[in-house]
């Protein structure tokens, strides 16, 4: 839900972008453009953040087409975005966004930072041209979560609001409409509570009812990519980043994802039967990743001839 430690991190690790190697440049012949999809408290083109992973993914993939996503006309209605404009406006938005862009009319790969990945799964199911080929969740709440231990880039006391407001009044109509976390805010405890009042989340995991076109779609991606942190201290629970989540009732048991309802109403099953369906994890809090370990697990992906 935060990038900051993320670009930060990077830096730290002492990121350099020095030159695509030989062999990435051979296998960039049909490199595809790339969309970026920040978290809560970021935006599309801090230089510290998304500014500076668009330029590493640019040179290590020789110069491809890199698209950080900018939610509104400014960087201030960018940052807004991620705690007041609702999902699915967002994600609207985004389509004819993308639509009107002529360098992705042959498709894209995505990269989702902690929400941006669960908005952009909504993209891929409900917006499928231009058609996305890869999407890496990084951090993603595909199952939503339930609990909101830290707030990075927030104030505390702004943070403690924040945490009441989810606990108290999550799925109150004002709370859905305004503010983006309560619309995957998952309590296990009230899964029917859930499943009517989600006004994000419970559609695109079909969980209301079931929209065949969303699992349609969302088998039309070559690799959905779910990247979770060992050791994350703001997703709770961590296993949402892998599509896992409570057994419901009770919010200390994780249901394996092939037990659980969305694996087969989303389609997950063919997916993963298909060999489409891929689950890294990498030791560390919440997107802290080294430069290193992104350009070995991930940059290979955004070179897959398509």
């Amino acid at each position: 839900m935060r990038l900051l430690s993320c670009a930060v991190y990077l830096l730290l690790c002492g990121m350099t972008f020095g030159q695509a190697s030989e062999e990435d440049v051979e296998s960039s012949g049909n490199v595809l453009p790339v969309v970026l999809w920040h978290g809560m408290g970021d935006t599309c083109c801090f230089p510290f953040s998304l500014g500076s992973i668009k330029k590493l993914i640019e040179t290590h993939t020789n110069g491809t087409y890199v698209r950080s996503l900018e939610i509104g006309a400014n960087i201030v209605l960018d940052y807004e975005s991620g705690f007041f404009i609702h999902p699915n406006k967002q994600v609207d938005y985004v389509c004819k966004q993308l639509a009107q862009d002529e360098k992705l009319t042959n498709g894209y790969n995505a990269i989702g930072f902690s929400q941006g990945g669960q908005f952009l799964r909504a993209l891929a199911q409900r917006c499928p041209m231009p058609p996305m080929r890869t999407l890496i969740s990084l951090g993603g709440q595909h199952q939503g979560i339930f609990g909101l231990p830290k707030c990075p880039t927030l104030k505390a006391k702004s943070c403690e609001y924040l945490s009441e407001l989810l606990n108290y009044a999550a799925y109150e109509d004002w709370v859905q409409e305004g503010l983006v976390q309560s619309t995957y805010w998952h309590d296990p405890l009230h899964e029917n509570t859930y499943r009517l009042k989600s006004s994000f989340l419970a559609d695109i995991n079909n969980e209301l009812y079931i929209n065949e076109r969303y699992a349609e779609n969302l088998n039309k991606l070559k690799k959905l990519v779910l990247v979770k942190f060992l050791n994350d201290t703001i997703v709770q629970p961590k296993e949402s980043q892998w599509f896992e989540f409570y057994e419901p009732g009770q919010d200390q048991h994780i249901l394996p994802l092939n037990q659980s309802k969305v694996y087969k109403n989303l389609g997950l099953d063919l997916m993963h039967e298909r060999k489409r369906l891929q689950f890294l994890s990498v030791e560390g809090d919440h997107l802290a990743i080294s430069t290193s370990w992104f350009l070995k697990h991930l940059v290979p992906l955004l070179l897959e001839a398509h």
